[in-house]
């Protein structure tokens, strides 16, 4: 068996991911070794009795920003279990992710480390200790994790082995520019 695809989710709030990744296909395709996904809470890289991840903005404003320095420490160990992984941000100012992307990520056989940004966003300094970002889209969530679990299906149903037939991630809807055709069961409804 080849070496699974690692992917590490760096999150402040690890139960909201935690579930979808061991349910339905992706839980199957980690007990096969396919996948090897790892959800890393930011927290335990904060300093002090309450582990604060967060700050006011510099120059005022609303909201909270996420420091640095705990962040960053996340990013470097994660950089060390997987190193040559690439480190991208789940941000509404990266590029818009798509098939192809899906379809570039995977090829990245080092993995992919996944970085959930929180309230007003990230410190910018941050930046340096990344690779890019990534956006669904235009529209704001409460984070990053909804972003990260879509890029994490999307490039896992590309991973040789993770679907049941080898043509489903082939025939899929984007994989030459358009929708599929409408579907339909066998039963015929009455």
């Amino acid at each position: 068996m080849s070496t699974p695809f690692p992917v590490e989710i760096l999150t402040l709030f690890p139960g909201m991911v935690s579930g979808y990744l061991g349910a339905s296909i992706l839980g199957k395709a980690q007990e096969k070794g396919l996948l090897s996904i790892t959800v890393t809470d930011i927290r335990e890289y904060a300093e002090g009795k309450h582990r604060v991840t967060d700050d006011a903005p510099y120059g005022g404003g609303a909201g909270m920003v996420m420091k640095p320095e705990p962040l960053v420490a996340a990013i470097e160990a994660a950089r060390a279990r997987l190193p040559g992984a690439r480190a991208l941000l789940m941000s509404p100012r990266g590029p818009a992710f798509t098939q192809a992307t899906a379809r570039e990520l995977v090829r990245h056989e080092a993995g992919l480390i996944l970085v959930c940004g929180r309230y007003e966003g990230v410190d910018e300094r941050v930046m340096t200790y990344l690779d890019g970002e990534l956006s669904l889209g235009d529209f704001v969530l409460t984070g990053g994790e909804v972003a990260a679990l879509a890029v994490v299906d999307a490039v896992a149903r590309l991973v040789p082995g993770v679907l049941g037939n080898v043509d489903s991630s082939v025939t899929e809807s984007f994989e030459e520019g358009m929708l599929e055709h409408p579907q339909y069961t066998r039963l015929l409804y009455t």
